[in-house]
């Protein structure tokens, strides 16, 4: 069975941890600190930063400004794990642009960061949490696309989105991360302006 340890305990977190149950995985999620854990579900495990990730896939659910004081903690304990990015750098301030690299994306900065051996995907940033909380966009079943290197580690992703009973779309190599995170500030901004709804967002039909 799937282990998944989710750093993180926001709204997209907390989703992941949904989609993460629904696959039958056992889920560890790690908060900043053990005020909140009054909110505990039943059946995960919690921890604080700083505690052993439990999990073969790790999710950081945090903005990426976040990342570097993540990796204080956990960068040797990432080594050889496959790490998720689902972060969207969008500017905020000015709801305009990416703040990644124009040439670049946050996962592949992540990959940049972390010790040999580990495996980042990109995946679920272009899904808003409804939909995956739901596993349905609509009336059809949720789709997730996700990027990124190796391929042992796109099987595992792939397996835990279909596990939930979700569609999983290879986009390819983790340089497509770069419009991936187009797709989810695109996705972000069309719903913050009311054209679309947080509960709806993107899909593929068969």
């Amino acid at each position: 069975m799937t282990s998944i340890s989710i750093i993180g305990s926001g709204k997209m977190g907390a989703a992941i941890a949904e989609v993460a149950t629904r696959a039958g995985a056992a889920v560890q999620i790690i908060k900043r600190s053990p005020t909140s854990m009054s909110a505990a579900r039943d059946g995960f495990a919690y921890g604080v930063m700083g505690d052993e990730l439990t999990g073969d896939l790790v999710v950081l659910a945090v903005p990426y400004n976040a990342y570097e004081g993540i990796l204080q903690h956990y960068r040797d304990q990432l080594s050889r794990k496959v790490v998720i990015d689902i972060s969207n750098p969008i500017d905020f301030s000015t709801y305009d642009r990416l703040k990644s690299p124009a040439d670049s994306s946050t996962a592949a900065e992540l990959a940049k960061m972390l010790p040999e051996g580990s495996a980042v995907v990109k995946a679920f940033n272009v899904n808003l949490g409804d939909t995956l909380t739901s596993g349905t966009n609509g009336t059809t079943p949720t789709t997730v696309l996700f990027a990124g290197d190796y391929a042992e580690a796109k099987i595992a992703v792939a397996q835990l989105i279909e596990g939930a009973g979700m569609r999983a779309v290879d986009a390819g190599p983790l340089t497509r991360a770069r419009e991936l995170e187009a797709m989810g500030f695109l996705q972000i901004i069309m719903a913050a302006l009311g054209k679309t709804r947080y509960e709806s967002g993107f899909t593929l039909l068969p």
